[in-house]
């Protein structure tokens, strides 16, 4: 098995790491996946989709990237059966550099895991007691409560609204500057609850969601990422080979939309976003909210895909 990474991996650390992929059927579909291929996961994560890429034929490659050494700890783990057909790499997927024209298909699951959320150290969630981290690289040297206690009240406000949607921005981050300085998710996920109306404390998801959602892609810079990844990565595909990208909130999700539309190299071919079948979503709840977009590096004006056409709209 290769591994080539900036920092040096530990194939003997246990990784409780698991990773059900979404839309599994349809990216495969819209990869189009064939024998001898050479693949980009570009957020392996657990595996998941690199399995099943693996899966279609034995002399199919993938290059796997994550920038969680976690991530691809645990990859390395549960894919140790494919050897050689897979290489790891340890590095952001906007930044790392390949050669032209190399793949026959990218795939990027953006968004944060079940196991980041699940896993209390990492920080990324409210409902366990930890420190205010949420880095994907831990490599990094910003965390969330370098923001929330050191920004000051406009910069809390406008990142709220911009990244987390959040209508009562101006609110929450007034409260928050008062009661600073913050060292734990809960203490913080207090704050915040504390600082809403009762109605909207008591609404239909946690009055922290947003704010939480907000500091994860500043902390990591996931938007802008994004947005640098839509632009390199055609680059990478052959004539005629696919991306195809999976978000899971509106601001990812238009920026795909607009990306994948403007790039001089692409044509899309989702008019509109493919998402889960009620079966999925009762077997994985985490596909309810992804949307999944296809693109292609060729003349090609539509692929078939479970028996509808998508075309460029």
């Amino acid at each position: 098995m290769k591994s080539n990474s900036e920092t040096q991996l530990d194939p003997e650390e246990e990784v409780a790491f698991l990773h059900i992929p979404v839309l599994s059927g349809k990216v495969i579909e819209g990869l189009a996946v064939h024998s001898g291929g050479h693949y980009l996961d570009a957020t392996v994560g657990g595996g998941g989709h690199t399995r099943l890429i693996l899966e279609t034929a034995p002399d199919v490659r993938v290059t796997a990237l994550d920038q969680d050494e976690q991530a691809l700890l645990a990859a390395q783990k549960q894919l140790v059966e494919y050897g050689d057909r897979i290489q790891f790499i340890l590095s952001n997927f906007a930044t790392h550099k390949f050669p032209p024209e190399i793949f026959d298909g990218i795939i990027a699951d953006l968004g944060v895991s079940s196991y980041h959320l699940d896993t209390p150290e990492r920080g990324f969630s409210f409902r366990h007691e930890a420190h205010l981290d949420m880095r994907m690289d831990r490599r990094q040297s910003l965390t969330a409560a370098d923001i929330i206690n050191e920004w000051d009240e406009a910069e809390l406000a406008n990142i709220f609204f911009n990244y987390g949607e959040e209508r009562l921005s101006r609110r929450i981050a007034r409260r928050i500057v008062e009661q600073r300085p913050f060292h734990t998710t809960v203490e913080l996920a207090t704050a915040i609850a504390s600082s809403v109306p009762p109605k909207y404390r008591h609404g239909r998801i946690h009055p922290a969601t947003r704010v939480f959602q907000a500091l994860r892609i500043v902390v990591n810079d996931e938007l802008k990422s994004l947005e640098t990844f839509i632009e390199q990565a055609p680059n990478a595909l052959v004539p005629g080979g696919r991306i195809v990208i999976i978000s899971f909130h509106s601001l990812e999700d238009r920026l795909v939309k607009h990306g994948l539309r403007n790039s001089p190299l692409l044509r899309v071919l989702t008019k509109k976003p493919m998402t889960a079948h009620e079966e999925e979503i009762v077997n994985n709840p985490r596909s309810r909210s992804a949307k999944l977009r296809i693109a292609v590096r060729s003349e090609e004006l539509g692929v078939k895909i479970s028996g509808q056409d998508y075309t460029k709209g």
